[in-house]
């Protein structure tokens, strides 16, 4: 049975049960191999000088997903308030592979008005990403603090704004020979970021804040 967040913030350890784990864990594996087999497929590419509506579905979908299931089943809103915030904190710290974006566009793969604010961004929230998870284990009254919204909220917007850039610059691709556009984040490996890794990202920012609202409110 799911355990609850109580109103204290002093326990951050998991209370989900083995099995749902697995459940999880299995759910993720599919949505992976989902990516997968389409990117490779070539079902994210679009012509040049239109917005890459594949890669929003794939985004927009299990964020709705998410936040209807959160909001409609009480049984899923406990399993989002039961998870472990040191982990979902620390998941985060992979986003410092951003520097990827840096050395894509150091090749010529990517344009800089796109790998420069994705990169950064990323990178920024990836190695302040340990540094929360250590404040929130000798302080675990800071996940109800606005500096810990705060973090949450600019990794958000670190990958909306990422988002928002990669379409830009889909929408001004040409087509012609040697251009360098966003679009090589349609094809495999590279659709991987956007398709599958920043609805993750977003969603562990989602629990977060709703853990935080819900202390808050407990306070």
């Amino acid at each position: 049975m799911l355990q609850t967040v109580p109103s204290s913030p002093d326990n951050l350890q998991l209370r989900v049960p083995a099995q749902v784990k697995l459940i999880i864990g299995v759910i993720l594996a599919m949505w992976f191999s989902l990516i997968v087999v389409l990117g490779t497929g070539g079902a994210f590419a679009g012509p040049p000088g239109r917005p890459p509506l594949p890669i929003l579905v794939a985004v927009v979908a299990p964020l709705a997903l998410f936040f209807i299931a959160s909001r409609l089943s009480s049984w899923f809103h406990g399993l989002v308030m039961a998870a472990d915030l040191r982990v979902l904190v620390s998941m985060q710290a992979w986003r410092a592979g951003g520097l990827g974006f840096l050395a894509l566009y150091a090749h010529g793969v990517l344009p800089g008005f796109f790998a420069f604010p994705a990169g950064l961004g990323d990178i920024a929230i990836g190695v302040t990403a340990p540094l929360v998870l250590l404040t929130l284990l000798r302080r675990p009254d800071f996940v109800a603090s606005r500096r810990f919204r705060r973090w949450n909220w600019l990794g958000i917007l670190d990958l909306v704004v990422a988002l928002s850039l990669g379409a830009f610059g889909s929408m001004l691709a040409k087509g012609v020979p040697g251009e360098i556009t966003t679009g090589v984040m349609a094809f495999m490996p590279e659709v991987i970021i956007p398709a599958y890794l920043v609805p993750i990202f977003l969603m562990l920012h989602m629990a977060s804040l709703m853990q935080s609202r819900h202390l808050r409110a407990s306070a």
